[in-house]
């Protein structure tokens, strides 16, 4: 029995139940096996008052300390984020809160592995956990952990040490690899571990009636992701103003909404432009099989679900040439790879409408990311830093 102790900032809870869902899922796919037993620490930070009694803050200030959620066995203990530190005293603040319990339950059971599943704060926390318990940790790069929190001033020492400590290390692609590589990181240490998408849930179904139902008419362009900077919405709305009669759907939130909205409206295209909010994964599922093309210009990625669930429902993508993207678009019949540019964009987004290649192409593209496939990946690392090879 591998008995290993996840450490998660990016899982969901009752009040965000999609915040960090990618990692809930590949968390659910190692508890299933019958030889791992795992105990999830997902630590919740709030900031001091006046900052706390703020909406978003209160709910989680009133989620369980513990709990069975799908029945994997949660514990979201409290940690203060610092506000104007940049993340600088995250992962000693995130350890102080973590240790306590994480002691309790190794004498109670002892672990054999620590799993940080992001970069930042989570590595530099469970190299302090690890180090007081003494147990080997490895540390999942995903993305923005590295490409942003491994280059800030404030915390790109903590991402370093977390990543040179480690027993060993994952990547969501090879291209997030090498970045890690750069940073210092011994490649042989390094394992490139896909993420998975749940292709009975993502899946092709009957585009027009699915449109339909959402009262489209026309060509219908989605895009999945926060509504931030780095996720380029706002070049994608541009990009759609110069595309008559097509559709864009953003679904997702974040501090962008405002400026994007006024955006669409200067542009008048607001009727053309929705703002869907964060929605639950069948939902997402449902607009993504609807859509002629999913896009996402972001500025970096690691290897994004978003890209890996269009095309399991038979859904092109048009991406930017970021992290991953040239492991998963390896052939123009599933999507295109264009500049970040609004004329880019635009281009490769009607160069798919206006020949749109076979659904059954398309997904069979995602047939190699499955979560079986990559649970299996995650037990072989796991257990090979538990026995120490």
């Amino acid at each position: 029995m591998l008995r290993v102790l996840t450490i998660a900032s990016l899982f969901p809870d009752e009040s965000r139940p999609v915040f960090g869902v990618f990692v809930e899922r590949q968390t659910l796919g190692l508890a299933a096996r019958d030889d791992v037993s795992i105990e999830v620490i997902a630590p919740v930070g709030i900031p001091p008052w006046p900052l706390s009694r703020h909406a978003r803050y209160r709910a989680l200030a009133k989620l369980p300390g513990h709990e069975q959620w799908k029945g994997l066995s949660i514990h979201r203990p409290r940690f203060p984020v610092i506000p104007g530190a940049n993340g600088r005293a995250s992962g000693a603040l995130m350890a102080r809160a973590i240790l306590p319990i994480a002691r309790r339950l190794h004498a109670e059971r002892p672990f054999d592995v620590i799993d940080a599943e992001f970069f930042f704060p989570d590595g530099p926390a469970a190299m302090r956990v690890a180090q007081a318990l003494r147990l080997p940790y490895s540390v999942k790069a995903r993305g923005a952990d590295i490409h942003y929190w491994g280059h800030q001033p404030a915390t790109a020492d903590a991402v370093h040490l977390a990543g040179v400590n480690a027993a060993g290390l994952l990547a969501v692609s090879d291209a997030m690899k090498r970045d890690m590589v750069a940073l210092g990181m011994a490649e042989e240490r390094i394992r490139v571990h896909h993420t998975g998408v749940d292709l009975d849930r993502f899946a092709p179904r009957d585009r027009a009636a699915l449109k339909a139902e959402l009262g489209v008419t026309g060509p219908l362009v989605a895009s999945i992701g926060a509504l931030i900077p780095r996720k380029g919405q706002a070049i994608l709305i541009d990009a759609v103003a110069s595309l008559p009669g097509v559709t864009l759907m953003l679904v997702g939130d974040g501090p962008d909404r405002v400026a994007l909205e006024a955006q669409a409206s200067k542009l008048g295209i607001s009727e053309r432009v929705r703002f869907t909010g964060s929605l639950p994964h069948d939902e997402i599922a449902q607009i993504l099989a609807a859509a002629d093309v999913m896009a996402l210009p972001s500025a970096s990625e690691g290897l994004a679900n978003a890209w890996v669930e269009a095309l399991a429902c038979g859904t092109p993508i048009v991406i930017t040439d970021t992290g991953g993207a040239r492991e998963v678009v390896q052939s123009p019949a599933i999507g295109r790879i264009a500049a970040r540019t609004p004329a880019a964009i635009a281009a490769a987004i009607a160069s798919l409408v206006g020949d749109p290649p076979p659904a059954s192409v398309v997904r069979a593209a995602a047939a190699r990311f499955t979560w079986p496939a990559n649970s299996q990946a995650l037990f072989a690392h796991l257990s090979a830093i538990a026995r120490g090879a």
